[in-house]
């Protein structure tokens, strides 16, 4: 096997790996339902950035699934909640209300929320975004190249991960796996609470 399709085969694996963290699943819709059933979903570990250390800005482009363009840097000044998931794994069907929930109660507060789907037809997207009430729009992100994006700032081991961003859209904390709701809020009012540089 040459160098150049041992280093594409290792390329190939690690974002397999990135955007498998949950195979697919039923859609019971309770993290109870991965336990012992082989996902590689996050634990809901948390990591937060202190100011000085953010990596950034994140640049990240794309079209939503109802046709709508998104430039993260249209946001510059306001916070932003990245999350990827995709329809059939659990831990993103449990949190979808949460996140749902956040994106309304900050939105007057200057929080944009943002998903990012690599896995999904636009049918099967927008039944899970209709199905859970989700206001906010998600990338159509089947390129990769969203995920790719995110990658070169910010490792994502899992689906779900959540990121988010500070008002200079530099990377301020990640969740992978299940975010918790009270964990959630005290990120995002932290976050709120800074000014940009």
């Amino acid at each position: 096997m040459t160098r150049a399709v041992t280093r594409a085969a290792c390329v190939v694996a690690a974002l397999a790996l990135a955007l498998g963290g949950c195979a697919a699943a039923d859609d019971g819709g309770t993290t109870a339902d991965v336990v012992d059933q082989g996902y590689q979903s996050g634990d809901g570990s948390t990591t937060t950035w202190a100011r000085a250390d953010r990596l950034g800005p994140l640049e990240i482009r794309g079209t939503d699934y109802e046709g709508g363009t998104h430039d993260l840097a249209q946001w510059r000044g306001d916070v932003v909640l990245l999350n990827t998931w995709y329809a059939a794994c659990p831990p993103c069907r449990a949190e979808a209300p949460d996140l749902a929930d956040v994106a309304t109660d900050y939105a007057e507060q200057g929080l944009h929320v943002l998903g990012i789907n690599s896995r999904d037809a636009a049918g099967t997207a927008q039944a899970f975004q209709r199905q859970l009430g989700v206001p906010y729009p998600s990338l159509d992100d089947t390129s990769g190249s969203a995920v790719a994006a995110l990658q070169g700032v910010v490792p994502v081991n899992a689906v779900p991960t959540t990121v988010l961003l500070d008002r200079d859209g530099r990377v301020a904390a990640r969740v992978l796996g299940l975010v918790r709701p009270s964990t959630l809020r005290a990120l995002v009012e932290d976050l709120l609470a800074e000014e940009a540089t």
